[in-house]
């Protein structure tokens, strides 16, 4: 339970940027289907390698200071929609949001504004955990449990 100590830690101590927890588990309490995805693209089972596969894929194409920012423990750097797409592919987005039942363009934008939150409250200490994050599904749960407490 290392990791859900840690974001639990992060959660009722930390807040960032003006944009905060609360801020952030309100928008994903609005949104659960952004709570679907952000987990479904740092989970280890995730077709991008979870957390350290994207952060490979950031720095290949040349954001690797702007997810660096959401890991460490300064401000988190913003990302545009465009830029998510441009780094993830639009086959990738696409196909996520036809599972979630959204505009690939409309999910780019939503996750672009969560994503850095979402990864910054599950790195508190500033490191990527060398076992990764845990499944999706294990993700689902940790956010789940904190919007409902």
């Amino acid at each position: 339970m290392g990791l859900l100590d840690s974001v639990l830690g992060a959660v009722s101590s930390q807040v960032q940027g003006g944009e905060g927890l609360q801020g952030l588990m309100g928008m994903l309490g609005a949104k659960p289907e952004l709570l679907q995805a952000a987990t479904s693209l740092l989970g280890n089972d995730s077709a991008h390698g979870g957390l350290q596969g994207l952060i490979e894929k950031f720095q290949q194409g040349g954001l690797g200071d702007i997810v660096s920012s959401w890991v460490g423990k300064g401000e988190n750097l913003p990302i545009t929609g465009e830029q998510l797409s441009s780094v993830l592919g639009s086959d990738a987005l696409s196909g996520m949001a036809s599972k979630l039942g959204v505009n690939t363009n409309e999910l780019a934008s939503q996750l672009s504004s969560v994503l850095p939150g979402v990864v910054d409250k599950f790195t508190p200490h500033g490191e990527v955990p060398a076992a990764g994050l845990g499944s999706g599904g294990d993700l689902m749960g940790m956010l789940g449990g904190l919007l409902k407490g």
